[in-house]
């Protein structure tokens, strides 16, 4: 699959293997395949404003910012000042930091101090998991008619289909892959792409 994807130019690269050298927490990283897939997505849906969940060291965001339209912005939100510091450096050697907007704090704040209105026509999330359901629902009502929410790691790895599986991060998805399914106010599709991503669409 990822010898079949357009390749990431070098400061995808370069911000890769930054990531790598951080050790048990690269992990948390999207691979390549899923940054290619955020662009061509972003560059799609074409949206005026974004939002990220969850930013680490910016591969997802330098995704999403790169292919935003003329005068689109990304909205960040993050918790780690050690980590998205790294995200500033990328943004900036890409050329996009005058797209993105960085607020450190606790995400579920910084999102209810929003204006609670049709804003974002893309959202991805990819934050702590037991806050899914949170996040989920104060993004909802944010999103534009049409707009996209992406929801990353919804497989856990396939432990979402271990019914003994008590892991608070692997209760916490499925009961949130519960709570997006029955959602009337979405249309969604899980896709198997990377370890996981729902789409859901922000009905009229």
């Amino acid at each position: 699959m990822r010898s079949h994807t357009s390749p990431p130019d070098p400061v995808r690269q370069e911000l890769a293997r930054r990531t790598a050298a951080l050790g048990w927490a690269a992990e948390m990283q999207v691979p390549t395949e899923q940054g290619t897939f955020l662009s061509v997505l972003t560059a799609a849906v074409a949206p005026r404003r974004a939002i990220e969940i969850g930013t680490f060291t910016g591969y997802s965001s330098l995704c999403i910012a790169r292919a935003l339209p003329p005068g689109g912005q990304l909205l960040c939100l993050d918790i780690n000042d050690e980590w998205t510091s790294i995200a500033r450096e990328y943004w900036a050697k890409a050329g996009v930091d005058d797209r993105v907007e960085l607020r450190l704090g606790p995400a579920a704040q910084t999102l209810a101090a929003l204006p609670v209105e049709p804003t974002f026509g893309l959202a991805f999330l990819d934050a702590d998991k037991t806050s899914y359901i949170t996040y989920y629902e104060q993004l909802v009502p944010r999103m534009l008619p049409g707009g996209l929410i992406l929801v990353d790691n919804v497989f856990q790895y396939g432990a979402v289909v271990e019914e003994h599986n008590t892991d608070p991060s692997v209760s916490a998805v499925r009961r949130f892959n519960d709570h997006l399914a029955d959602d009337p106010r979405v249309e969604s599709v899980m896709l198997p792409l990377a370890d996981g991503l729902t789409i859901a669409r922000r009905l009229p």
